[in-house]
């Protein structure tokens, strides 16, 4: 990969224009989804709890394809991967659009996401080694800029297509574009890369896909299991075992299918820890404020996605100037700044009620991710910087997969918290009203009190998982006063039994 690409002084500018488009695309329909999962549920008639499997499943394949990437990476060319992961991606995406059941939704959504996550990690690796660390920060926040702005027109477009659209219409709507962009790319990208003399580890991959599967599986399926249920610890149990037998053969391995000792670099180590932890909590935002606005207020899914618009343009247009500034003050205060913004705002969304302003909500979402924008481009940059160039592979690889985990972990769990405090706080509710209620109240009476309940347990648990997520966002910040400013570690090779040996005989020799 880095042979093919270092070829010419200058970075690879039309080559990184295509996989931006085409990671663009893949972005812009997973945001797609989300202001249309109340819409999705009245037709396929499903709950909460399985809608956001939609979400949780698109993550979870991420989550099992992407330790694959770093072997993919060395192994094959920019242009294979590329058509292999688009093509994956636009037969998702053409399979979704004629879906009338929500189990080949959800089967096209991971056949999307098959091809999305070897994307993100490929464009990455591509960025790294094109750009000088003095410059990266500015390359980094372009890149940034293109990939935040799908979440900008995301909701926004998701809103007025279901309001005048079927909500199937949003895949009919990206497949032409993809398969555009799949053409392009057969014509327009024409690297080679030498052969690689290196095999990939089935039985790794199958522990790695058990492993981060049975994580993924079993905290999303807490949701509407219950965490005593045995689908749910049997499988987390299962996953741990898994995922620490593959960790132990990785570091065994002369060529690991995904290298763990990233982390014996305390900066990168520190960054993937910070994003998993404010990654868990970002998934509050985009989760509960379509319900809340959509389901509890009422307000049509064009407004929802209005609402969300700001935001999202803030987040977009300030990666560049995060990206300079971190060229010339590091991430650490970026980060800290970011951090505090996105905890009390966090925190303050944890106060919503029937009569929160709609203006209100859209200020609070903009400052919310003005916070966010800060966060995660300096200090996953930050954390690459200190990588030496053999390791960014595996470094971009570990980093999405980690993401990736712990958006999926983190959505499992912030649905299960939001469901039980529902559910307990509706219980309490009726057992008041019941000893309040006087005489026999009619059906209709019943029924209105009924709903009442239900708006009023809703948004409690709204609330309450808004407040958790500020808690888990005010650990991240703990965390970012230990950042330091990352320079690149001297590449020592891994002392394995082989290299030893091959180190003898060139000795002898």
């Amino acid at each position: 990969m880095e042979q093919s690409i270092n070829k010419t002084d200058s970075p690879p500018y039309g080559i990184i224009a295509v996989l931006m488009i085409g990671a663009f695309i893949a972005f812009l329909n997973n945001t797609l989804l989300n202001v249309a999962l109340p819409s999705i549920m009245k037709d396929l008639n499903v709950d909460t709890s399985t809608v956001q499997w939609l979400t949780t499943g698109f993550m979870l394949v991420n989550g099992i394809m992407i330790p694959a990437t770093a072997f993919l990476i060395q192994k094959y060319s920019v242009r294979r991967l590329f058509l292999v992961a688009m093509g994956l991606f636009t037969v998702g995406t053409l399979i979704a659009g004629i879906a009338h059941a929500f189990p080949l939704l959800l089967s096209a959504r991971m056949v999307q996401a098959t091809g999305s996550a070897i994307m993100m990690p490929l464009l990455m690796n591509v960025m790294l080694v094109s750009f000088p660390i003095e410059k990266r920060g500015a390359a980094m926040g372009v890149f940034g800029l293109i990939l935040m702005f799908a979440p900008a027109i995301g909701p926004t477009l998701s809103g007025w297509i279901i309001e005048h659209y079927d909500w199937r219409m949003l895949f009919h709507f990206v497949s032409p574009i993809a398969a555009l962009i799949l053409i392009i790319g057969f014509w327009k990208l024409k690297d080679k890369k030498e052969k690689v003399d290196i095999t990939l580890d089935f039985f790794s991959l199958l522990l790695s896909s058990i492993g981060f599967g049975g994580l993924l599986y079993g905290f999303s399926s807490a949701g509407n299991r219950g965490w005593g249920s045995p689908h749910v610890y049997l499988t987390i149990i299962i996953g741990v075992v898994s995922l620490v037998w593959f960790i132990l053969r990785q570091l065994r391995q002369e060529q690991p299918m995904l290298n763990f000792r990233v982390f014996k670099y305390n900066m990168f180590a520190l960054s993937s820890a910070i994003s998993m932890i404010v990654n868990i909590a970002m998934f509050s935002g985009f989760l509960l404020l379509p319900i809340y606005v959509q389901t509890i207020r009422g307000i049509s899914p064009m407004d929802a996605g209005l609402m969300l618009l700001p935001g999202a343009l803030v987040n977009a247009f300030m990666s560049p100037v995060t990206g300079r500034l971190f060229d010339k003050i590091g991430g650490r205060i970026l980060a800290i700044t970011g951090l505090f913004i996105t905890t009390g705002t966090t925190y303050l969304f944890s106060m919503l009620s029937f009569e929160t302003t709609y203006m209100y909500m859209v200020i609070l979402h903009a400052v919310r991710m003005f916070g966010m924008s800060m966060v995660f481009m300096p200090v996953s940059t930050n954390g690459l910087n200190q990588l030496p160039p053999r390791f960014y592979p595996h470094g971009t690889a570990m980093n999405n997969t980690m993401q990736q985990v712990s958006a999926a972990i983190g959505t499992g769990l912030l649905i299960t918290v939001m469901s039980n405090r529902s559910e307990s706080y509706g219980k309490d509710l009726a057992a008041d009203a019941m000893v309040k209620m006087s005489g026999q109240p009619t059906e209709a009476a019943m029924a209105e009190i009924q709903q009442q309940i239900e708006l009023e347990a809703m948004l409690e648990g709204i609330n309450y998982t808004f407040f958790v997520s500020a808690i888990i966002i005010g650990a991240a910040l703990v965390l970012a006063f230990f950042i330091k400013r990352a320079k690149p570690a001297e590449d020592q090779q891994d002392e394995t039994p082989s290299s030893k040996q091959a180190v003898n005989k060139l000795a002898k020799a």
